[in-house]
């Protein structure tokens, strides 16, 4: 795991000193991704300036430094991530007649490069990565994503230069940089509390969709990325192929797949662990990690004295039953909260899930032991984990049997539901209605189904349930939501696979916009190198192949994957309502955190700062004061722009 950065310029660039210390400067506010090692490399002839941190885990030596140069003096690479078939690689590439010096990853993808090409070689790779490759001979960059999109990667082109890095601050610390703010993607970050790929929130500058990459022949060339993997593609293929294994053997083959995965993403010269929630993905992980090893599994988890946001007690059953080398820590209300000051500068650009929160405790608790953790994301995308996959296929299925006259007259009903005034007038006189008669009056709910009640599709359905805030211009003084894949027609199956459609769209957004990165920066901020074995793309492909009925059985998710984990775990050991990992927000944002969040949308400094109309704002945090609504989720957003803002403002103040 590593941090890369770096520039192709145009503009004259004086000297090779010049394009060396603004490389270094770029690579050095990327610290945190690799405290082992540095370097630059400069192409003064035409501008190129490559720059890399290093957190040194395969070859620990020299023979890993980078950028690296390869055998033949054509090829520059930068590169963050891991090639976890690179042994294989190399073997094929040694019968080629390819010599090597060290034992990295980094070595064998140069000779790829070499023997079979930038697409050739992508198509063989099967790991996480963001790279930057220089080819001096035809003087053209290509940068490359990863499938899943683990690993980040920006890039973007101002003042007659192109700027790459692992993190917007590296592009931040170049010279020819202009922050911009995108209003539009500020308001598609207001939706979905995060800033959906290919958009960043400064203008001009994008994220490089996974799976994608790009080839570039001058900086002033507007080149479109090409995709050199497709999940749409698998999907597709999928579906014209029969599924002929029985259950038993549909089981057999994942937990082989499986073991062949972790076991690979287990290779390190360095410590190595795993997060355990309890829950049943990280639990897969973790059973199958112990299954390869002879000694116990270093495992780490958060814990919070507040019961129905703890998951360390399940945890800790699961630890005890596969008898890994178990760490728990116990944090406390003010613990967590003195997180919320660095996440800014953790996640430098605007991001709002709040479970970043437990995600950096964990990190920081679990690199203090190892220098690598195995995680448990992906699971609830690829074996139908999520609530809302059932719900919204119920919500549709009812929907669409409706007159819409008759469901625009239900909208209105369900938005008297969602009154919190309604609710408390409702329990005053509860008492009096039979036990059996009483209803629960989660206002929330009712407020997100009164919005569904009047979608044209499913499409429109899921979109409205994975959103935070359903009208961002509501807030706005400017900026037009971005279209995004969530708006791509062509991606709905308009069949009746409705979950299968829901799983692919969140493995093409919230998995690596939300999920991923939440993970990858909280881990790397304290340097710690994360992997995800549930996103080989070779697993995905097989797993996204596998009927419905295999994943989601009497409206439980995750039916073949619970198979595999009680070969490990008992099922009496796993069975729990499921859990999300995150914190009491909306306690916090009445108590603790009010002082703070008030601070932050004082009316005036709103008007003043030009983003945000004070009075929405003050209506929706009244009511959320007042306990008419919890509206934490949608303020979280709010604050974590506004935190950002204001200490983005002060950098070029």
């Amino acid at each position: 795991m590593c941090g890369i950065a770096g520039f192709w310029t145009v503009l004259p660039h004086h000297n090779r000193d010049w394009l060396n210390k603004r490389a270094l400067t770029m690579a050095n506010t990327l610290l945190h991704r690799g405290p082992d090692d540095k370097g630059t490399w400069i192409d003064e002839e035409v501008g190129v300036a490559f720059g890399h941190r290093r957190l040194s885990i395969i070859d620990t030596s020299d023979a890993g430094h980078q950028p690296m140069v390869s055998s033949d003096g054509r090829f520059v690479l930068t590169y963050n991530g891991e090639v976890y078939n690179f042994p294989v690689l190399r073997q094929e590439l040694e019968k080629k007649d390819h010599r090597f010096r060290g034992h990295s990853d980094t070595e064998v993808m140069l000779a790829s490069f070499q023997e079979w090409g930038v697409e050739g070689s992508l198509k063989k790779f099967n790991g996480m990565f963001a790279f930057a490759l220089w080819d001096r001979r035809d003087r053209r960059l290509t940068l490359a994503r990863d499938r899943l999109g683990e690993k980040p990667l920006y890039y973007g082109m101002q003042k007659g230069t192109l700027f790459f890095a692992s993190e917007l601050k590296a592009i931040r610390a170049h010279s020819h940089f202009e922050p911009r703010i995108d209003r539009d993607a500020l308001a598609s970050f207001l939706r979905f509390s995060y800033v959906p790929a290919p958009y960043s929130i400064y203008r001009g500058i994008r994220k490089l969709l996974p799976g994608h990459y790009i080839q570039i022949k001058s900086p002033n060339e507007r080149t479109e990325s090409e995709p050199y993997w497709s999940l749409e593609s698998v999907v597709q293929s999928n579906q014209k192929s029969l599924f002929s294994m029985s259950e038993e053997e549909a089981a057999d083959e994942l937990e082989r797949r499986l073991k062949e995965t972790v076991k690979s993403r287990m290779v390190s010269d360095v410590p190595l662990g795993a997060f355990l929630s309890g829950g049943i993905d990280s639990s897969t992980i973790v059973a199958l990690m112990q299954s390869e090893g002879g000694r116990p599994v270093n495992t780490f988890t958060i814990g919070f004295k507040e019961e129905e946001f703890n998951e360390a007690v399940h945890a800790k059953k699961v630890a005890e039953h596969l008898n890994t080398n178990h760490t728990e820590l116990y944090v406390s209300p003010k613990e967590a909260m003195d997180v919320i000051p660095k996440l800014p500068e953790m996640y430098d650009e605007p991001f709002a899930d709040s479970s970043q929160i437990p995600t950096h405790l964990i990190s920081v608790l679990t690199r203090e032991h190892v220098t690598v953790a195995l995680t448990g994301d992906g699971g609830d995308e690829l074996f139908a984990g999520y609530n809302r996959y059932i719900l919204a296929r119920k919500y549709w299925k009812l929907l669409k049997s409706l007159p819409f006259g008759l469901r625009k007259g239900l909208s209105g009903a369900m938005g008297l539901l969602g009154d919190k005034r309604f609710e408390n007038i409702y329990r005053k006189f509860e008492f009096a209605l039979p036990v059996k008669s009483r209803i629960s009056l989660p206002a929330e709910k009712y407020n997100k189904a009164e919005k569904i009640m009047s979608m044209a599709g499913i499409d429109e359905v899921y979109k409205r349930l994975v959103s935070i805030n359903y009208i961002p211009k509501r807030y706005l003084v400017s900026g037009v939501e971005s279209l995004s894949q969530l708006d791509d027609s062509t991606l709905w199956n308009h069949g009746k696979d409705y979950i299968g459609n829901m799983q692919k769209l969140d493995l093409l957004t919230y998995l690596p916009d939300d999920l991923l990165v939440k993970v990858d920066r909280a881990a790397m901020a304290v340097s710690l190198e994360t992997r995800v074995p549930f996103l080989d793309h070779e697993l995905v492909e097989f797993v996204m192949g596998l009927p419905l009925d295999l994943k989601l059985k009497n409206g439980q998710g995750k039916h073949l994957l619970r198979k595999v984990l009680y070969k490990h775990v008992p099922r009496k050991v796993m069975e729990r309502p499921k859990m999300g990992f995150t914190v009491p927000l909306d306690e916090w944002l009445r108590g603790s955190l009010k002082e703070w969040a008030e601070k932050l949308i004082d009316p005036k400094k709103l008007r003043e700062e030009g983003y945000f109309k004070s009075d929405p704002v003050m209506k929706l945090w009244n009511e959320h004061l007042d306990g008419r609504a919890n509206w934490g989720h949608q303020l979280w957003s709010i604050f974590m722009f506004q935190s950002w803002s204001r200490k983005e403002s002060k950098l070029y103040s």
